[in-house]
């Protein structure tokens, strides 16, 4: 947790430091009101004691009850700030990092675990700053204090003091050995509720076609009758900490005053009121010391948890990012919209065998290059290397003649137009949507109003109810699995770049408008670089250059016409769907 603390910046360790003044201000406040009351004490069993001096002391109490009021309160303030600027400051950091993580990185900690990581861990390290920084000041302060005026007072109440101490040490030290193993479970519970809730409302349509709900339903009671029970565990064991603090306080109290009376039993008289106002004294601050104790066990309670959050937190953290920015802005080699690959090799880090293995061929501009195979081929992954969503385990893809890997990623993004196997669809407008993102280029209405026309999505748009303006609902899901795809290849268009990606982009279209569409696609993207992963046939048979993957190994590059003569691979797969005949004809 310690290493979280770096995000903190000067001006907190500035009031973090008032804070502490002020904490041990408070502090001195409350163990000087028992000496007042000690003092009030021996002037009430005082004959011939002045009311002034009684009620001066009482005066006294009061400005020492009114200032530790005042300073809690501005230490409150000052930490409730402190731990909110953390929190803010961490969540960014977070957020940024993982932004800069890898695809596969991010499926190595789940998105359920790491929105968890970004809101309740983060929360709980809030809380513990928030109540617990206080607390862990004042709480030995309190009690080192307090402790270092009553040793002197009488040996027989230290040593009850101390044994009321040991037990509430055995009480706490018992419930963190039982407790502590299981926060670490209790997060990882809340991942996977998170993630069975994101599941139940993402697959909501498939949920309610295959009547699943009782089996989802059942999914995640087990997933949260296991951490109701957990929690439940912890809370019960924490549980039994506030009534054996109270009972040892109250056992405490009692036992003073017991032996107390002992004590002025058997002292002389002159002595007496002097042991009975040591007696108020002393009860005063062995509470001081109890209450001490209990606000330690609060702590006790929020630390581990807070630990382990701070540990999930840092887990991401340091990760290092396996996709490192490079520092090319622009080329000067003259070229402009070419991809190649060079004996790309690819797989995944935790992984032993290549899905990808020396894969070779050249795009230049205004070309249209396609990539055909059976499901698992690793076409989508050979795509994902370009933007570098992976990077190649060995080989180079290079782009305008420049490795990839050398392109700083915002130059490198601006130059491609990226439409994803599943449509990403924004809360926003169709306008907002249209327009997303920034590479540098100005959108003007004309252009949106192109981008349209070409992804044949005018049509659909022009009936909504506001048309460009109307709103999309979070995932598209008001409008249908064509028209989000429509509005990806709109957007992707609109950024007007040198190199456009579809991955499988026209799966949801009729046969109709995946004809026209790229007819007008390529009519106006003829000076532009295409590279498009389709398993129709009848969408790539046109394209300058097929390449044609099997078990991630290239086994034929050409054209429609080359491939049907020379690669089995390719026939199979054309005459899976169109006769021969048709194949013959094309």
């Amino acid at each position: 947790m310690l290493k979280l603390f770096k995000n903190l910046k000067k001006e907190d360790y500035f009031f973090a430091f008032i804070s502490i003044i002020l904490i041990v201000l408070q502090v001195w406040l409350e163990l000087k009101m028992p000496d007042y009351m000690s003092e009030i004490t021996k002037l009430v069993q005082t004959e011939g004691s002045k009311m002034s001096d009684i009620l001066c002391n009482g005066a006294y109490m009061l400005l020492c009850a009114f200032l530790s009021l005042l300073c809690a309160f501005i230490t409150g303030y000052f930490i409730s700030n402190i731990s909110a600027r953390f929190s803010k400051n961490v969540r960014k950091k977070l957020f940024n990092k993982t932004m800069d993580l890898s695809t596969h990185q991010i499926k190595e900690f789940s998105t359920s675990s790491l929105i968890t990581r970004t809101t309740n861990d983060i929360t709980q390290i809030q809380m513990f700053i928030a109540m617990g920084l206080q607390m862990l000041i004042k709480a030995p302060l309190t009690a080192i204090w307090a402790v270092t005026k009553i040793l002197n007072k009488s040996t027989e109440w230290s040593l009850l003091t101390l044994l009321a101490v040991l037990i509430l040490l055995g009480t706490i030290s018992i419930i963190l050995v039982l407790v502590l193993p299981r926060f670490k479970i209790v997060q990882k519970l809340i991942d996977k509720i998170n993630n069975v809730t994101r599941e139940n409302l993402t697959g909501i349509r498939v949920i309610r076609a295959f009547n699943a709900e009782k089996y989802q339903e059942e999914k995640f009671q087990e997933v949260n009758d296991e951490l109701t029970k957990t929690q439940l565990f912890n809370q019960k064991a924490f549980s039994v900490m506030q009534p054996v603090m109270y009972i040892v306080m109250y056992f405490l109290t009692l036992s003073i005053y017991i032996v107390g009376v002992y004590l002025i039993k058997n002292s002389v008289m002159a002595s007496k009121i002097q042991v009975f106002g040591d007696m108020v004294v002393f009860s005063s601050y062995a509470m001081q010391v109890i209450m001490s104790f209990l606000m330690l066990a609060m702590i006790f309670m929020m630390l581990p948890r807070a630990n382990v959050s701070a540990n999930r937190i840092n887990e991401v953290l340091d990760k290092e990012i396996t996709i490192k920015n490079g520092n090319i802005l622009t080329n000067d080699n003259g070229l402009v919209g070419t991809v190649e690959f060079k004996n790309v090799s690819f797989k995944y880090p935790d992984a032993e065998e290549y899905i990808l293995e020396n894969i070779s061929f050249k795009a230049n501009k205004g070309e249209t290059i396609a990539f055909i195979g059976s499901t698992g081929s690793g076409k989508s992954t050979l795509i994902n290397l370009i933007p570098r969503f992976y990077d190649v385990t060995s080989g180079e893809v290079l782009i305008d003649g420049i490795n990839v890997k050398d392109y700083d990623l915002k130059a490198l993004y601006n130059k491609l137009g990226y439409v994803s196997q599943k449509a990403v669809i924004f809360n926003d407008s169709v306008k907002g949507n249209v327009i997303y993102g920034d590479n540098g280029k100005e959108k003007t209405q004309e252009l949106i109003n192109k981008a349209l026309e070409v992804a044949q999505a005018s049509e659909f748009v022009s009936k909504l109810d506001k048309g460009i303006n109307t709103t999309i609902a979070q995932g598209g899901t008001n409008i249908s699995g064509g028209q989000k795809q429509r509005l990806s290849i709109a957007r992707a268009i609109a950024r007007e770049p040198e190199i456009y990606i579809f991955d499988d982009s026209f799966s949801a279209l009729d046969y109709k408008t995946d004809s026209v569409l790229r007819h007008e696609l390529k009519k106006y993207t003829k000076d532009a670089t295409s590279l498009i992963v389709a398993q129709r046939i009848g969408t790539i048979m046109n394209a300058d250059k097929i390449v044609v993957l099997d078990k991630g190994k290239c086994v034929g590059v050409g054209t429609h016409k080359e491939l049907i003569s020379n690669c089995e691979v390719y026939k199979q797969i054309a005459l899976s769907q169109i006769t021969k005949e048709e194949l013959e004809n094309a």
